[in-house]
């Protein structure tokens, strides 16, 4: 395995998250960082900037980069990581360590199959972090500071190949790596990412009046941030996890419905309750929360 310093680390797909991660890899100090990406003008973008040594934008570019790098990050969606995989597998070189970004795990890694070369280390990823801006342009690493990042380690993966992921995630400004199954991944990223965006969504869609922003303090703001989506790339994780989702939003919807029936049947007491077992509920949260991040200083 290669020190980073040695390494030449490539990106497939320097939108948002690409750029970001590879704003990040470039205080690392890798020997070169190369990226791919369709839009010349995003190539061009980074090469000036500074966050990429080359760029590449075509399909022979992309095999001469692939069996140049010794790190490669996939920032693609689940379906175009698949298919980049299929497509590109005999390029990569040999001894890679290859990572992705992707949102859902399972969908992926179930059609995978026996495309995986056995002399590159595969190692999934995913960066619990965001914007709500979109493409290269709106990429910082300073997105990553103080947040989750998910590990779904593949039985072949090499322990020192997933610590060298583990010290890059850490010195991006993850504060707190967890190492799961796809199958826990995806359950979990149901609850706490994509319900959250069907939720801000549904509320930004269920009000008419642009203005009502005049009326707003802080909460209206707070919740619906998230809204402003990446419509095609949000539709395609929620249909990659769509059971997983679905048994979230109707498990939201009960509870809405419970409160619902309090408020509607003047069900003060049971309200008050109900609201007091929330709020307990999200402090101890914070309080797990805290402690993990105590103990990982």
């Amino acid at each position: 395995m290669k020190k980073r310093e040695d390494s030449i680390v490539g990106f497939i797909g320097l939108g948002l998250m690409g750029g970001a991660l590879a704003m990040g890899l470039r205080k690392q100090g890798p020997r070169e960082i190369w990226g791919y990406d369709l839009n010349p003008l995003v190539i061009e973008t980074a090469l000036a900037q500074g966050v990429i040594d080359e760029g590449v934008g075509d399909s022979a570019g992309l095999q001469k980069m692939l069996s140049q790098c010794d790190l490669v990050f996939i920032c693609l969606t689940p379906m175009d990581t698949l298919a980049f995989l299929a497509l590109y597998m005999e390029d990569f070189k040999p001894g890679a360590i290859v990572t992705d970004i992707i949102g859902v795990k399972e969908v992926v890694f179930k059609n995978l199959g026996n495309l995986l070369r056995k002399d590159i280390d595969y190692i999934p990823g995913h960066p619990m972090a965001g914007s709500e801006k979109e493409g290269f342009g709106g990429a910082d690493d300073r997105i990553f500071k103080n947040r989750n990042y998910i590990l779904t380690p593949l039985p072949s993966n090499q322990p020192e190949n997933i610590q060298l992921i583990r010290d890059i995630v850490t010195d991006l400004g993850f504060n707190h790596i967890v190492e799961t199954t796809t199958e826990i991944h995806d359950q979990k990223i149901a609850f706490t990412s994509q319900l959250c965006h069907v939720i801000a969504a549904a509320l930004v869609d269920c009000e008419d009046d642009l203005s009502i922003t005049d009326f707003e303090g802080g909460s209206f703001g707070d919740l619906t941030r998230i809204a402003m989506i990446n419509a095609p790339m949000w539709t395609e994780l929620f249909m990659c996890n769509r059971k997983n989702l679905l048994d979230q939003i109707e498990k939201f919807e009960a509870s809405l419905e419970a409160m619902k029936a309090m408020i509607r049947l003047d069900e003060k007491e049971e309200l008050i309750a109900r609201l007091k077992s929330v709020r307990e509920k999200r402090v101890a949260m914070g309080e797990i929360r805290e402690a993990k991040n105590l103990k990982n200083l």
